[in-house]
């Protein structure tokens, strides 16, 4: 199976901290790289991380608070300092473009590459990113301002071509990839050959689910049901759980208990509030609820399996 992989690039809450960096993830499908959110120091992690610039063709924006976006102008700078010459699609709420397009103005004059701004609708859930292999949906999120999460799916594989059969019958290589997507093959005296026999079950198809920053959203669980990896910020413990619900955040055991409903095959809480120096309370609590859990960690890689 092709690579799916999350790399943390930072997974920490407003107020910065020298353990953690601003919310900013990278999805890497196959040989295709997708951002989710651009905190502030981004391009230093994507160093740090050894990830490849020129392979971002996509962002991914939650929401306008700062440390979900920051980063933008500066990475925007760099692509173009590194001499970049294709598109740039930038996926936000509105009015990403309209406060970008003065800084793209006096920062990037010259830019050699097109930036194109994509305004979604975070109360919605729509495919708003889809190409032959994954589909990218929004997640309506609860917080201060209009925010979503964004659940990447892969598209139903093709069966696998059993050699040894298909050899055997002669079948001609225009007429595997019909094979593949369930056709059956007629020999030329007129033998019907099941696709059964031609094939074995396709690859299943995986997803990753992303929720930051929000309260608990259970009308999203159906959306969700059955996710290979749901990544839910967790700002606070649930002795903080008063502080989460005001400020409009999760507590791990909140975040434990969606990833446990809507049957996740693994959980990674981040967006941990600066008062925590160790996070394990946050991952015991977590724990409690839904064993497969883990703590997000700059330049953690998780494999979605």
């Amino acid at each position: 199976m092709e690579p799916f992989e999350v790399h943390i690039l930072g997974c920490g809450s407003a107020l910065p901290t020298t353990r953690h960096n601003a919310s900013t993830q990278i999805v890497r499908i196959g040989n295709r790289q997708f951002m989710i959110d651009c905190g502030e120091g981004t391009q230093l992690q994507l160093r740090k991380s050894h990830v490849h610039f020129s392979f971002i063709d996509h962002i991914f924006i939650s929401h306008l608070h700062g440390d979900h976006c920051f980063g933008l102008i500066g990475l925007i700078s760099s692509f173009g300092l590194l001499g970049r010459k294709t598109p740039l699609h930038i996926y936000a709420p509105s009015p990403m473009e309209e406060l970008m397009l003065p800084q793209l103005e006096f920062f990037c004059k010259e830019l050699a590459y097109k930036v194109h701004f994509h305004t979604i609708d975070p109360s919605k859930n729509s495919v708003i990113y889809e190409d032959k292999v994954i589909t990218v949906e929004t997640l309506p999120q609860k917080h201060r301002i209009p925010c979503c999460g964004f659940l990447f799916k892969e598209k139903p594989k093709p069966r696998h071509l059993k050699g040894d059969v298909i050899e055997f019958y002669r079948i001609p290589h225009y007429m595997r990839k019909a094979i593949k997507e369930g056709a059956d093959f007629t020999t030329p005296e007129g033998n019907i050959i099941p696709n059964r026999n031609l094939t074995s079950d396709a690859d299943p198809s995986r997803s990753y689910a992303y929720c930051s920053d929000t309260l608990p959203c259970p009308q999203n669980i159906p959306l969700i049901e059955g996710c290979n990896l749901l990544y839910h910020e967790a700002t606070f413990a649930d002795d903080m759980k008063e502080r989460a619900a005001y400020t409009h955040h999760s507590t791990a055991r909140q975040a434990a208990t969606i990833a446990k409903e809507a049957n996740a095959k693994g959980l990674v809480i981040g967006h941990f509030s600066s008062r925590y120096t160790d996070e394990t309370q946050l991952l015991d609590e977590a724990r409690s609820i839904f064993p497969e859990t883990w703590l997000a960690d700059e330049k953690k890689c998780f494999i979605v399996t």
